[in-house]
């Protein structure tokens, strides 16, 4: 799975090849996944990331093959063609919600292709394993400042349960907090020249 102490959670010790797993996005799902998907790549496996909502960073440059569709519909179909091609491990869809048929199609070229299909959705139809995880809110560990008060996230806890017909398991992981800091104009290679008359 890539984070240690989740694979006891899931039945077999991980995704599911061949089948839908929906994941009920309510903190920490992206972290997760985002792990698991560095953890197929260090094993040689391929593994792809639809962005159907556009919400991922700009810097992903390593990690799973990511894909930002400019319509709904085309996250859909990049999601079938690649779960159905079977060059890939695990593929994540992201901000997209599979409705009836939809999700029929996708769950049928996962099985087809071989691949552990996640869909972060609150839907959980046709889905053979449903996960929920949720950030613990009293669970933060601060970087303390110069007058010791809390300046930084360092760590933060991640209650994960696992059901499925037969199953109902659960962990808890502490993953670490990297801070992002989005700069809205310019590239930070670049100088700043806001500001000068042409």
């Amino acid at each position: 799975m890539g984070v240690p102490g989740l694979s006891r959670a899931f039945p077999g010790g991980g995704l599911p090849r061949g089948r839908l797993t929906a994941w009920m996005p309510q903190g920490g799902a992206m972290a997760i996944l985002r792990a698991t998907c560095h953890a197929l790549l260090a094993a040689g496996e391929r593994s792809a990331w639809i962005d159907g909502s556009g919400t991922t960073g700009p810097f992903w440059t390593e990690g799973p093959l990511l894909v930002r569709p400019a319509e709904r519909i085309n996250a859909l179909r990049w999601s079938e063609g690649l779960l159905r091609c079977g060059g890939f491990a695990l593929v994540v869809l992201a901000g997209v919600e599979p409705q009836g048929t939809e999700t029929v199609r996708l769950s049928r070229a996962s099985h087809e292709g071989g691949s552990a299909f996640v869909a972060l959705t609150t839907s959980a139809t046709m889905a053979a394993l449903r996960v929920t995880s949720r950030v613990l809110p009293n669970s933060y560990e601060w970087h303390r400042g110069p007058f010791a008060d809390p300046a930084a996230v360092r760590t933060a806890a991640i209650d994960v349960r696992v059901r499925a017909p037969g199953w109902n398991e659960g962990a808890r992981v502490v993953l670490p907090v990297t801070p992002y800091d989005l700069r809205l104009s310019l590239d930070p290679g670049l100088a700043d020249r806001r500001g000068v008359e042409r």
